[in-house]
């Protein structure tokens, strides 16, 4: 959250790697199939709040470009 408030207090991105931000948003959505096969709330919830946060730093870092 710090670093999605600071990307758009300062309307700047370009200290987040996007090739990095990609692969973190691939893998948490991973981790949450997973967490949905698995039936399991705490990985359910722990990595849709993680996804939901890193896709509003995607779309600043687009946004900002």
């Amino acid at each position: 959250m710090p670093q999605m408030f600071k990307t758009w207090q300062t309307k700047s991105a370009k200290d987040v790697s996007l090739i990095a931000l990609i692969t973190f948003i691939v893998g948490v959505f991973l981790w949450l199939i997973y967490g949905i096969y698995l039936q399991s709330l705490p990985i359910i919830l722990a990595n849709s709040v993680t996804l939901f946060f890193n896709l509003i730093i995607l779309w600043l870092k687009i946004k900002y470009r």
